[in-house]
């Protein structure tokens, strides 16, 4: 049987319910939806889509780099947007964190809310190192 083990950093927002930033279960790495706190003040980024964005992904990665994994291993996201119209800024801002040859798969699904009512989340699955 896989062992799983649970990853925590504080280089990312602190799980905010009974969930763990990410589990690690055989060679795979399950990273916990990110939203944009900032890690430091636990508070939420500006409101726009941009700053919210890179926050999320910059809280993604760290999450990854703590489970010994990055970006460039991620092989699907889940992005939840507050407002498709959201889409194009926050594509364009996914595109330059993933831009290796072979991007992640990924769903994109409008949200009728998102815990604290932030703009955008997102939650992926990536192979350890």
């Amino acid at each position: 049987m896989t062992a799983i083990r649970q990853i925590a950093t504080d280089t990312a927002p602190a799980a905010i319910g009974p969930y763990s930033q990410a589990v690690i279960a055989g060679d795979t790495v399950y990273v916990s939806g990110q939203i944009p706190l900032d890690p430091a003040s636990g508070q939420m980024v500006a409101d726009d889509i941009d700053t919210q964005t890179r926050r999320v992904l910059d809280n993604l990665a760290a999450v990854l780099t703590a489970a010994g994994s990055g970006l460039d291993r991620v092989v699907r996201c889940d992005v939840f947007l507050a407002d498709m119209g959201d889409f194009a800024t926050m594509n364009t801002i996914y595109a330059s964190y993933f831009d290796g040859p072979i991007p992640p798969a990924r769903q994109t699904i409008q949200a009728a809310r998102l815990p604290k009512d932030c703009r955008v989340e997102i939650g992926c699955i990536a192979l350890l190192r």
